[in-house]
């Protein structure tokens, strides 16, 4: 026998050795991420100053390091992560900030037998983003005329994301428009980092599409694609139903927005789990881009077509361009777009 070579006995403590040191390793992965998340949620939502961050991180690492047994201090660095997380999650939103002009009002949903009245839809005229005429309004719509609902993917340059919107579609009126956003404080911006963290509560944007679509489209110069569901208007009016329920409880109820887990289009799959029609996770949810390809992959819209023709025939950017502020803005955008199939069985 090969005196180097390891014996039988011998390979089940290097088994140990390699399992014990890996668990080490991926304990420090995530005792890592726990650092830079707990130092950007005391930056950010305790707003404290960056030499105080710096000294309480200091003293998370000194107690990783020297404090022995090391169990010791890893137990206790983890313990102080949980005290952080748990004040982290009772931070409450709120409904009484200085809002800025497009999201000040909150919008409500009644449903009398076949009839839903939307209070606070939003009709601006945009300019620009800054310059507008505000246009709040009450608007009736029959549900026992919904045809379907249609899904929006808008393009604004970020790599792999895309926004994503809602829209249902009544015989002899105007759509509906849903667009899940953040509520955003007068002088706010967007920041997709402060977008996981508890800085901005949840909104969702009831209106027309000639605001809600034509600012990507016309004004912040975003490319847009529209896609028809394969939905039955019964799936579709229960799915709408479900916005309203959650539209109608944010107003007594705020919730907070997060890039993560409450997005545009994470928040679309809630709803739809809601109805027991979930499906699967997949990567295309988060690079949201390509949820288009996930829709026509699972069914959810037609494949008479090949996806990349689909694709490109879905494309509305210069027909909403063109149409701008006109009456027929809806039908306009979805002149060339391929008729709606019938819903899968």
């Amino acid at each position: 026998m090969d005196a180097g070579a390891p014996t039988r006995a011998a390979r089940p403590g290097l088994g140990r050795v390699v399992a014990r040191r890996c668990a080490w390793a991926a304990l420090v992965l995530v005792e890592i991420v726990c650092l830079a998340w707990s130092a950007l949620a005391l930056a950010l939502d305790a707003g404290a100053p960056p030499w105080l961050v710096a000294l309480l991180l200091a003293g998370a690492i000194a107690s990783l390091l020297f404090v022995r047994p090391r169990a010791r201090g890893h137990g206790s660095f983890l313990l102080a992560f949980a005290g952080l997380l748990a004040w982290w999650l009772c931070i409450e939103p709120r409904n009484d900030r200085a809002w800025m002009t497009e999201v000040e009002k909150l919008p409500r949903m009644e449903t009398e037998s076949e009839q839903l009245t939307v209070h606070n839809l939003r009709n601006f005229e945009y300019r620009s983003d800054t310059d507008f005429t505000p246009r709040w309004e009450t608007r009736r719509f029959d549900l026992a005329k919904l045809k379907g609902v249609d899904v929006y993917l808008s393009d604004w340059g970020a790599p792999g994301i895309v926004h994503t919107m809602l829209s249902w579609e009544f015989e002899g009126s105007e759509p509906l428009a849903i667009s899940v956003e953040t509520r955003k404080e007068q002088g706010e911006s967007y920041s997709a980092l402060r977008g996981f963290f508890r800085q901005y509560e949840l909104y969702y944007v009831v209106a027309d599409e000639r605001d809600v679509v034509r600012v990507r489209t016309n004004v912040r110069g975003e490319r847009v694609r529209l896609y028809r569901l394969n939905a039955s208007p019964a799936l579709a009016r229960a799915l709408l139903l479900g916005y309203g329920e959650r539209i109608n409880r944010l107003a007594t109820q705020p919730a907070w927005y997060n890039a993560l887990t409450h997005n545009c289009t994470t928040t679309i799959r809630l709803h739809i789990s809601e109805l027991g029609l979930a499906r699967r996770p997949n990567w295309r949810l988060l690079a949201n881009k390509y949820s288009d390809e996930l829709l026509y992959m699972r069914g959810a819209l037609g494949t008479a077509l090949p996806f990349e023709v689909l694709r490109e025939r879905s494309e509305i950017t210069d027909e909403a361009r063109a149409a701008g502020l006109a009456a027929d803005f809806s039908s306009r955008i979805r002149r060339d777009l391929p008729p709606r199939s019938a819903p899968a069985r």
